[in-house]
């Protein structure tokens, strides 16, 4: 007699390893996202300042998860501006061929001001408190030396002008709309501001521009690595974000052992 009993159920195949593979790059990406989205909000509101914990907070993650995806917080800073500066240098390119380049170097500055003051984020980019992205500033600046150049040539701006000139002023232009008293209309202090590009017979002279200023070393208070000139012309102390942030907690530790 055959004693073997045949199940009437299915056989259910055990998870593969590929199977749950997928399942947890998919539960990565969407926990990506996640960090992605509650950064992007966090750092418009409050630019580089904002902590760690909130992003994560806002995301619904643990801050372990967010540094699996991201090793510090400049790392996410970075992805989440890069984009939009990058949009703003695409947009650049593609005016470069515009029939009228001087309104459209005009407006250009007035749309970067525009979609840039509410944004604390985009504002420490353009500032450059930090560096978005390695090439990401460089590739900025040469598109919109393009509409510059374009706009000299055309006559509607004046030739004196140059790319430290725009940059600086196109920061004012950021400054002045944040302060701007509540009578005033958006956009009023940008147009004040950009009407000193333009020629006339009644403008200053401007002094050929100086050697880049530097702090008094040279280098980084923290790393030692060389500084850059901070574009407002201030003498800066530290290479990046990440030295700023070591040298600040460093000063909130000496104050907690002196008190």
């Amino acid at each position: 007699m055959d004693r073997t009993r045949t199940s009437s159920r299915p056989a259910v195949a055990p998870a593969t390893p590929v199977q749950g593979s997928a399942a947890l790059r998919a539960d990565a990406r969407r926990n990506r996202q996640l960090v992605l989205q509650a950064a992007r909000s966090a750092f418009e509101e409050q630019g580089l300042s904002v902590p760690l914990g909130e992003i994560a907070r806002r995301a619904g993650v643990g801050t372990g998860t967010v540094y699996r995806h991201f090793p510090s917080k400049e790392a996410l800073f970075r992805a989440t501006v890069v984009d939009r500066v990058r949009l703003f240098t695409d947009s650049a390119r593609e005016l470069a061929q515009a029939d009228d380049p001087g309104p459209v170097f005009f407006r250009y500055l007035a749309a970067v001001v525009r979609l840039s003051v509410r944004n604390k984020g985009l504002c420490d980019a353009l500032e450059g408190s930090f560096e978005p992205s390695p090439g990401v500033e460089a590739d900025f600046r040469d598109a919109l030396g393009v509409l510059l150049r374009r706009a000299q040539q055309a006559g509607a701006v004046r030739r004196d002008v140059g790319m430290d000139d725009v940059m600086a002023l196109l920061l004012g232009c950021l400054s002045m709309e944040q302060r701007r008293g509540p009578g005033l209309p958006p956009g009023r202090m940008t147009a004040l501001a950009c009407d000193s590009l333009r020629p006339g017979r009644h403008v200053t002279k401007l002094a050929a521009p100086g050697p880049e200023r530097r702090n008094e070393t040279g280098r980084c208070a923290v790393c030692g690595d060389p500084v850059r000139s901070a574009r407002t012309g201030r003498p800066a102390r530290y290479c990046g974000g990440a030295c700023r942030q070591k040298a600040h907690r460093e000063r909130v530790r000496a104050r907690g052992r002196e008190g």
